[in-house]
C-alpha cells in the first residue's frame, strides 16, 4: 500500500477522509494483513481521523461565530482553519 503524506490528507473532503478512514477500520477489523501493514493501516486511520476533526471543529468554530453574530461568514462550509 503507498503511504499518503499529511499534505495528500490536507487536500481530502471531510466525505473523502471519512470514506476512507472507513475503508481502513473494515481492512483492520476483516484481520489476514501483517503486522506491520496493520501498524501502517492504524497511522493511516489515525492521520484520517484526524483531518475529519479538523473539518468538524472548522464547522463547529463557523457555527459558533454565525450564533455570535448573526451571519454566516465565507463560503467553505467547515474548511478547516476558518
Amino acid at each position: 500500500m503507498p503511504e499518503k503524506t499529511q499534505e495528500t490528507f490536507e487536500n481530502l473532503s471531510y466525505e473523502e477522509a471519512r470514506e476512507q478512514l472507513v475503508g481502513v477500520v473494515s481492512r483492520l477489523e476483516a484481520g489476514g494483513v501483517s503486522l506491520e501493514e496493520s501498524l501502517a493501516l492504524w497511522e493511516r486511520g489515525e492521520a484520517l481521523a484526524s483531518r475529519c476533526e479538523e473539518w468538524l471543529e472548522g464547522a463547529r468554530r463557523r457555527l459558533d461565530a454565525a450564533r455570535g453574530n448573526g451571519a454566516s461568514t465565507g463560503s467553505g462550509a467547515g474548511t478547516p482553519g476558518d
